[in-house]
């Protein structure tokens, strides 16, 4: 019964923040008057997807673009989680690698990925592991810095215990730190996925000419206005359907390693 009540709820409150989007769209363009030909709506978006001659083409187009942009941000969000929880535990091991690389982090985290973006594909070229590479750097440190504080504030009862026992800092972590910070990790989670497509498109859009980034500037280029509006909403709803996503991945596993807080 409460199965589904929670389904329910869950539909009810998707239903409601779609007709919440299409009306602050709809609003949008009548409050700032903004002309036809460039502000397309809910109908004009759905006429181009399903309702005109080339409908089935430019659903084909759309559905291969963003088939390229999906895999590339799950690449990036991928790497980039693994590398800042990697490091993340060793900043715990050792407040000496913390120390040392903590700031270069920060440092680097100031430089604006559009200014790091050519850089990465002289490196890297302009492939896939440049797309990896720029959509990783945008989830790497708000999961780092969110996993390193997590891992620090583990109840310290509970680590005096496991010392008392004779557990080794490995061991401790593993047991205790890790599963305390799993909240952490997921809300970084939640945060860096639309973070992640972002940089996907931005990386598309500077370096590999595929996917939603370059077709979204290729539109606007073209006057492709309908078609502009059209790979933007579905933006937008991949980021939605990421953080839901991960949503119930995280409700799952905290079910498992902390019970109250996956209720």
């Amino acid at each position: 019964m409460k199965g589904a009540l929670r389904f329910g709820s869950a539909v009810l409150s998707a239903i409601v923040s779609v007709g919440v989007v299409l009306l602050g769209w709809v609003l949008f363009l009548k409050l700032f008057h903004v002309q036809h030909f460039i502000g397309k709506g809910p109908n004009d978006v759905w006429k181009w997807l399903f309702d005109n001659d080339n409908a089935a083409l430019n659903r084909a187009t759309v559905r291969h673009e963003s088939w390229v942009t999906l895999r590339d941000a799950f690449l990036g969000l991928f790497f980039g989680t693994v590398a800042a929880v990697v490091c993340a535990i060793a900043f715990n091991l050792s407040r000496a690698v913390q120390r040392t690389l903590m700031p270069i982090a920060m440092v680097l985290r100031s430089v604006p990925l559009v200014a790091m973006t050519p850089l990465i594909v002289l490196i890297f070229g302009r492939g896939l592991t440049a797309v990896t590479v720029i959509a990783g750097i945008v989830t790497f440190f708000p999961t780092l810095v969110n996993v390193t504080l997590a891992l620090r504030a583990t109840p310290r009862e509970s680590i005096d215990l496991l010392r008392a026992y004779g557990a080794s800092p490995l061991k401790t972590l593993l047991k205790v730190q890790i599963p305390s910070s799993m909240p952490a990790l997921f809300a970084s989670l939640r945060i860096a996925a639309p973070l992640a497509l972002v940089g996907a498109l931005l990386a598309e859009w500077l370096a590999t000419g595929k996917g939603l980034g370059y077709s979204i500037l290729q539109a606007s280029a073209l006057s492709d206005y309908s078609g502009l509006w059209a790979r933007v909403v579905l933006v937008t709803m991949y980021s939605v359907l990421l953080y839901k996503i991960i949503g119930g991945v995280e409700v799952l596993v905290l079910r498992r390693f902390s019970p109250a807080r996956g209720l």
